[in-house]
C-alpha cells in the first residue's frame, strides 16, 4: 500500500504544483499578449481551469466506477502534461494559452477526482484516514511549491515553467505506468445501467449549509488574492515572477507549519469553531494590512499573516463537515470540493473586475468576507445548539 500511496501522492503533488506554478508567471504573459485586457484574461484564465474541472470531475468519475481508476488516471496524467506543453509553445497567443488551461482543467478534474476514490479503495477504514492525510499533503506540498518553482524557473526564461511542469507530468505518467496498480476489480465496477449517482448537492443542508458557503467564501477569497496580488504588486513596487513566487511559497510555508505544529497537536475536538474564528480575523487582518506594504518583503510578511489565518480555517472546517454531515462522507467531501472549484470559478473574475476599478478593492472586499463569514460561522453554531436541544 505504501508504494502506491507514493505515486499517487506524487501525482497530486504535480498537479497541484501545475495549479500554483502558473500564479507568478501568467499576469506576465499574459499583459505582454494583451496589455489593456490583462486583468481579465488573466482572471478568465484561472476560472476557466477550475471550471473545466468542476464541470468534469464527476463525468471522469463515473468512467472510473465503469472502466477502473487506472486507465482515468493515466490518462489525466498525461493529457495534463499535453496541456502545460501546449502553453509553453503559445508564445503570445492567447487563443492557444485558453486552449491551454481548458485541457489542464478537463484532465487535471480526472486525476484528482480519481486519486480519491483510488486511495479509499486500497485502503481500509482504519487506514483511511491515513491515506487521506496522504492526499491532503500532497495537495498542500503542491501548493506551496507550485509559485516558488514558477518564479524560479521563470528567471531562465519566462516560458520555461511550463516546460519544466509538462517533463516533470510526464515522469509521473511513466513511473505510474509501471508502479500503479489498478484498485478497482472487474467485479465491483458498475455498469452502465447501475442506478444514479447520489448528488453530492444532497449534503447541502441542515446546519453544514452555513459551513459550505463559509468554505467558499474562504476560497473565493483567497482565489481573488492569487489572480490580483502580482497585478498590485507590479503596479506598487514593481515585484517581479521570482518576487511573487517567493512571496506564495513562505506563505504556504507559514501555513503548512501551522497546521503540522499547531492544528493537529492543539485543536481538540469540539475548538473547530473558536479557531475558524481565529482565522477568519487573522486572514481579514493580513488583507487589509497588504493595502499598506510598501515592498515586496513587506508584503511577503502580511501575506505569510493572512496565509496563517487561512490554514486555521481549512482543516477545522474539513473536520466539522465530516463530523457533523448526515449523508456519506463520499457525497460530503465532493461537495466541499465543489464549493472550492466554485471559489475558483467566481473569485479571479470579480478580482479582476476590483482590479479593474481600483487597485485597492480586491483586497477590501476580500477581508470584507473574511469578516462576513463569521456571521456563517455563528449561524452554524446556533443551528447545531438548536438541533441539539430538539
Amino acid at each position: 500500500m505504501k508504494s502506491k500511496l507514493a505515486i499517487v501522492g506524487l501525482m497530486l503533488f504535480t498537479i497541484f504544483i501545475g495549479f500554483g506554478i502558473i500564479i507568478p508567471v501568467l499576469p506576465q504573459l499574459v499583459t505582454e499578449a494583451s496589455k489593456e485586457s490583462a486583468n481579465w484574461h488573466t482572471g478568465a484564465m484561472l476560472a476557466i481551469y477550475s471550471l473545466m474541472s468542476f464541470l468534469l470531475s464527476p463525468v471522469w468519475g463515473g468512467l472510473s466506477e465503469r472502466i477502473g481508476r487506472r486507465p482515468v488516471i493515466m490518462t489525466g496524467v498525461l493529457g495534463f502534461s499535453i496541456s502545460f506543453l501546449l502553453f509553453g509553445l503559445s508564445g503570445d497567443n492567447l487563443a492557444i494559452m485558453y486552449a491551454s488551461r481548458i485541457l489542464g482543467g478537463l484532465f487535471s478534474g480526472a486525476v484528482v477526482s480519481c486519486i480519491v476514490a483510488y486511495v479509499a479503495d486500497i485502503t481500509t477504514e482504519k487506514e483511511r484516514t491515513k491515506g487521506m492525510a496522504v492526499v491532503g499533503m500532497s495537495i498542500g506540498l503542491g501548493f506551496t511549491f507550485g509559485p516558488g518553482f514558477g518564479g524560479f524557473l521563470s528567471e531562465i526564461q519566462i516560458h520555461t515553467p511550463f516546460y519544466a511542469a509538462a517533463a516533470l507530468s510526464f515522469l509521473v505518467f511513466v513511473a505510474a505506468w509501471f508502479k500503479l496498480p489498478e484498485s478497482l476489480p472487474a467485479e465491483r465496477r458498475a455498469s452502465q445501467d447501475s442506478a444514479k449517482r447520489v448528488s453530492r448537492w444532497t449534503a447541502f443542508q441542515g446546519p453544514l449549509k452555513s459551513l459550505y458557503v463559509l468554505a467558499f467564501f474562504v476560497t473565493f477569497s483567497l482565489a481573488i488574492l492569487e489572480a490580483t496580488l502580482q497585478l498590485f504588486g507590479i503596479d506598487k513596487f514593481g515585484v517581479t515572477p521570482l518576487q511573487i513566487g517567493m512571496m506564495f511559497f513562505f506563505c504556504g510555508l507559514a501555513g503548512a507549519l501551522v497546521q503540522g505544529g499547531f492544528v493537529r497537536r492543539k485543536v481538540k475536538n469540539g475548538q473547530e469553531t473558536r479557531y475558524i474564528a481565529i482565522g477568519l480575523v487573522i486572514s481579514a487582518i493580513g488583507f487589509f494590512l497588504l493595502l499598506t506594504a510598501s515592498s515586496w518583503v513587506i508584503a511577503t510578511v502580511y501575506l505569510c499573516v493572512f496565509g496563517i489565518g487561512n490554514s486555521l480555517i481549512k482543516p477545522c472546517v474539513t473536520s466539522l463537515i465530516t463530523q457533523k454531515t448526515t449523508v456519506g462522507q463520499g457525497i460530503a467531501s465532493g461537495l466541499s470540493s465543489s464549493m472550492d472549484s466554485l471559489g475558483r470559478i467566481v473569485g479571479p473574475l470579480l478580482g479582476a473586475a476590483l482590479l479593474g476599478a481600483t487597485s485597492w478593492l480586491p483586497f477590501v472586499v476580500s477581508g470584507a468576507l473574511s469578516i462576513a463569514a463569521l456571521g456563517l460561522l455563528a449561524q452554524f453554531r446556533s443551528k447545531v445548539r438548536q438541533k441539539a436541544h430538539a
